[in-house]
């Protein structure tokens, strides 16, 4: 057991075991892919009044744990905050402005070579950017025929 013991359950309070090789089949050892399983006894569960439910296609419980398990399930957290859901909507704006430069404006692949003539072509796209905007949000006054 090291530092960390993760303790699994089944529905009916029965202890799932890590998952041991067995030497003589090859095809049951373990995937050396940070994939930890873990599994009931096959007869605790052909006797358990909750097979049905529990696991009705399998002879056992078993469950799969990832190696990086913890790290996904902070993520999951997270992303249920009301931070995380302001964060993906003002990250769709600046997505767009990068997908806009990027098919619209032709900055999929930079033309100067180095980081001064990267940067430049850079500023020269999003300066171009910008003005399309304003040019939105300020028209060009239209003057009617009779006024000249």
């Amino acid at each position: 057991m090291g530092p960390r013991h993760i303790r699994y359950l089944c529905p009916e309070g029965h202890d799932l075991k890590q998952f041991r090789r067995n030497y003589s089949d090859p095809n049951r050892g373990p995937t050396g892919k940070g994939v930890a399983k873990y599994r009931a006894l096959k007869l605790t569960c052909q006797a358990c009044p909750s097979k049905a439910r529990c696991c009705p296609n399998a002879d056992a419980r078993a469950i799969t744990r990832e190696e990086h398990e913890d790290a996904r399930q902070v993520a999951r957290d997270i992303a249920k905050t009301d931070d995380y859901v302001t964060a993906m909507k003002l990250r769709r704006k600046v997505e767009m402005l990068f997908a806009h430069l990027k098919r619209i404006l032709g900055l999929g692949r930079l033309r100067l070579r180095g980081p001064y003539g990267a940067n430049d072509e850079f500023i020269l796209a999003a300066t171009a950017q910008n003005l399309r905007k304003l040019a939105k949000i300020f028209p060009i006054p239209t003057t009617s025929p009779a006024a000249r």
